[in-house]
């Protein structure tokens, strides 16, 4: 970066929301592990978000976190603009006829819920999810099955310059857990489209999903989801067991023995731990079967 930190810090403008200097991340994670940002930027609402961008000098890194489900923020920080949506002006999801309009702070599963609620079948794989709908776009997400790729109509947010972007689905170019959208659109809100049902089947579908993921996933320990994208032809969670992972420390962290694709923080890990537990699976992996794992986790910002 060629202004030091220092300055362009110094040179912001004034915001509505909140702008925080070296900010622990660590907190907004589900992992609970990580530096911190050199600045955290947690906008009022979409206009203070669009301000922010164009205010914002060109050369200051920017990345965005959500609910920090499916992130592993690395030791050193966060270098540049971290920026989170959160509150109200930016999780509000609201149905009508068979489409449901969420807002990119919106939780998957409250997505899920408003559907159920509505008659609107479809979505009930997003009860699975762990995360928000501004994940669920970059990343299109998907469990059980179903992605976001087979209910997303359109969605818009704002680009690194503040200029604001719509991009219907075909412009997402989705693949597996894959999207080819510019990667410097702040997403701001998204509209899915489902089929009618009645919202007692929807909503059972809903509990199935949900009980499901209690009883095969650590969803109460400090976790990040699934670690790895299943390999053509194959389940990340077997080749990880079959590489005697299962259960295994590395360090603070180990691979939990409910489900061998979840990695967790048993209390004293560092990202350092996690990440290179994971790097040691691949490694093994690799060895002995010759396949390539790929992160589905994201990781982020500087090692220590």
């Amino acid at each position: 970066m060629s202004l030091a930190a220092r300055d362009w810090r110094d040179a912001l403008p004034s915001v509505r929301g909140k702008l925080l200097r070296d900010e622990p991340l660590g907190p907004f994670t589900w992992f609970r592990v990580g530096g911190a940002a050199e600045l955290l930027f947690l906008p009022a609402d979409a206009d203070d978000l669009r301000d922010f961008l164009k205010a914002l000098p060109a050369d200051v890194p920017v990345t965005v976190l959500g609910v920090g489900s499916n992130v592993i923020i690395r030791d050193g920080g966060v270098q540049g603009a971290v920026i989170r949506l959160a509150g109200r002006a930016f999780a509000a999801v609201s149905a009508e006829g068979l489409r449901i309009t969420a807002g990119a702070a919106a939780l998957d599963a409250a997505v899920a819920r408003a559907a159920a609620k509505a008659g609107i079948a479809g979505l009930e794989f997003y009860a699975g999810i762990p995360g928000t709908i501004g994940g669920a776009l970059t990343m299109n997400a998907g469990c059980y099955g179903s992605e976001t790729k087979d209910v997303l109509v359109s969605a818009w947010g704002y680009d690194r310059s503040g200029a604001r972007r719509e991009l219907a689905l075909a412009d997402f170019g989705y693949s597996y857990r894959h999207s080819e959208a510019p990667g410097d659109i702040v997403w701001v809100e998204a509209v899915f489209e489902g089929r009618p049902d009645e919202p007692a089947a929807v909503q059972a579908r809903i509990d199935e999903i949900t009980a499901r993921r209690e009883q095969t996933q650590p969803i109460r320990e400090k976790t990040g989801g699934s670690t790895f994208k299943n390999p053509p032809g194959h389940s990340s969670w077997k080749l990880v067991d079959e590489a005697g992972w299962r259960g295994k420390a590395y360090g603070g962290a180990m691979f939990s023995p409910l489900h061998s694709n979840f990695m967790i923080n048993t209390g004293s890990a560092t990202a350092a731990d996690l990440e290179g537990l994971g790097e040691a699976v691949r490694a093994d992996v690799k060895a002995s079967t010759g396949i390539d794992l790929h992160w589905e986790i994201k990781r982020i910002g500087r090692p220590a």
